[in-house]
């Protein structure tokens, strides 16, 4: 079964819960800064442990101290509960990597 896209009043609401996170072009987004590449690295690590246990991957750049994440549920065509809860999973592995 496919997830249900959150309607934009629904995704105003979740960001409320989310510093620093924007609903941008249609999709979750936030920039994270690091001390270092290998800090930024460590950060991308524990998020990429957690997108494969979720089954639900994010697109992202790294440039040395810098990432940036989008979430998006393509099946679903936009945002959906899933990207949240990947995004409160990635807001909790900032804080152990210095970010």
């Amino acid at each position: 079964m496919t997830e249900q896209r959150l309607s934009d009043a629904r995704i105003a609401e979740e960001l409320g819960a989310l510093p620093g996170w924007a609903f941008d072009g249609g999709k979750l987004h936030r920039a994270f800064r690091f001390s270092d590449f290998r800090a930024a690295f460590a950060f991308m690590t524990r998020v990429a442990l957690a997108a494969e246990a979720a089954n639900h991957h994010p697109e992202w750049r790294n440039v040395y101290s810098s990432v940036e994440v989008w979430l998006t549920t393509h099946d679903a065509g936009g945002v959906t509960a899933r990207d949240f809860e990947l995004a409160r999973e990635i807001s909790a592995a900032v804080a152990p990597c210095g970010g």
